[in-house]
């Protein structure tokens, strides 16, 4: 392997600018669709006339609701490219954040959530993780390690950025317009600045040189090169697309969960101020800008199969510990803050990282289009647990035991898939391992005796 895949920074000054549009693309996704969601709904609620936790409980049917809408982004991706289809959901999204922010009924709010959720998360990863899957198909580890700082960097400062914006404007319906303008902004920097694949820039993918990409990548196209071989109908009759959507939806289960109602939890059942509670999830949060960089290095070491089953265990050892604190602030709680910490962003690596390693590069807006509707719908049914925990039992230990039971599962069951079963490159980089492991051998000097 060479040592600039190896690298975890030389990426080229074109790959880190993909590199950050994806980290903003995943700022504004945890922020308007989940973290944010602490400020949203009660304000939201408010303005509507309706508790809460119908607001959150409606997250998460809008959630279900934009797989639908996740489809045709698949499907849209695949025709225009990455780049057109990222600038033009973040677009959507900045508008419709903004009349979610402005809804004075609940069909207006929940249809605008629809399209805002359908919009971001369409853009952070369907768009989002063909980019990465096209530009760094042996370094989407550590990659995926930069672009998930995305999803921490909101949770530290998105809920204070918007309570400030609340401040000054007077109400959410002031607050979220900057809010929106801001993601209209980032989706006009990608339409210019954003392209598709590393050769429009003039580069390999993961920054290799020419010698590299010709030994040990896939660079043949008679299987058509632009789906991979793949069809959609193919895919579906895949185990492997089924298995990979459907755990690392759960993984985002786990860690969207507890994000999106950290602060109201820490309020409700541990007695915190709201500004404690804040303060704690900014510490949360930076602790996980260290953790996605952590995880993406070891998936980048070791591979995201032995990755993910540590991560799961991790995890759910975590919520476990939170739980068993016992509403008490002490040495179990901020144990269980700081494990929680350093997982939050590691599980929106998976979701890239897994497919990427499954079917490598060839095709994968393809691949993306078919899995991402599936990942979607496993991790929208956090919002719903949460709602319906939220109103039936009136605090959230009963959804972190079941958050925690879902990241055992995927910690077993992962063990059971073929980590590499259709990735073209990885196949390619093997032979040539192979190659190069018996040339030595055949011409190793015998030992003296």
């Amino acid at each position: 392997m060479s040592n600039t895949k190896g690298s975890l920074t030389n990426f080229g000054k074109a790959g880190w600018g993909t590199i950050l549009y994806c980290l903003f693309m995943f700022f504004f996704y945890v922020g308007m669709i989940n973290d944010g969601t602490n400020v949203l709904a009660p304000a939201a609620a408010e303005n509507i006339g309706v508790e809460p936790g119908t607001i959150i409980q409606w997250n998460g049917y809008a959630g279900m609701i934009a797989v639908i809408g996740f489809i045709i982004v698949g499907q849209i991706n695949k025709k225009i490219g990455a780049r057109a289809t990222s600038a033009i959901f973040t677009i959507l999204a900045g508008i419709m954040y903004i009349v979610c922010g402005n809804a004075t009924s609940l069909p207006v709010y929940v249809i605008a959530m629809v399209l805002c959720a359908t919009g971001m998360m369409s853009a952070g990863y369907i768009a989002g993780g063909t980019l990465v899957a096209t530009w760094f198909p042996k370094r989407k580890g550590i990659v995926m390690g930069y672009t998930t700082m995305g999803h921490n960097f909101a949770s530290a400062f998105y809920v204070a950025i918007l309570t400030g914006l609340v401040a000054v404007f007077g109400s959410i319906k002031g607050g979220s317009v900057p809010i929106g303008i801001a993601a209209i902004i980032l989706g006009i920097i990608g339409a210019i600045f954003v392209r598709n694949t590393p050769q429009e820039r003039g580069l390999n993918p993961d920054n290799v040189s020419d010698e590299v990409y010709k030994k040990e990548y896939y660079t043949a196209s008679d299987d058509s090169k632009e789906a991979g071989g793949w069809t959609t109908k193919a895919l579906l009759k895949t185990k492997e697309l089924w298995f990979a959507a459907i755990v690392t939806g759960m993984f985002q289960i786990c860690s969207v969960g507890v994000m999106q109602q950290l602060v109201t939890r820490n309020i409700r059942d541990f007695g915190m101020s709201q500004a404690g509670a804040l303060t704690l999830m900014t510490i949360v949060a930076l602790i996980g800008v260290v953790g996605s960089w952590l995880i993406g290095a070891i998936d980048q070491k070791i591979g995201t199969k032995k990755t993910m089953q540590g991560f799961g265990i991790w995890y759910a050892i975590a919520l476990v510990i939170n739980v068993l604190s016992g509403g008490h602030v002490g040495i179990l709680f901020y144990l269980s803050i700081f494990m929680i910490g350093m997982g939050i962003g590691g599980s929106a690596n998976f979701t890239t990282s897994l497919p990427t390693s499954i079917f490598g590069r060839q095709g994968f807006d393809r691949v993306n289009s078919v899995i991402f509707p599936i990942q979607g719908f496993v991790t929208a049914w956090c919002f719903v647990i949460n709602g319906i925990v939220t109103n039936v039992i009136g605090n959230l230990n009963y959804a972190y035991l079941i958050f925690a039971g879902a990241a055992i599962i995927v910690s077993i069951a992962v063990s059971f898939i073929n980590e590499y079963k259709y990735n073209k490159d990885h196949q390619v980089e093997a032979v040539y391992e192979e190659l190069e492991a018996d040339a030595e051998a055949t011409f190793e000097k015998p030992k003296r005796a």
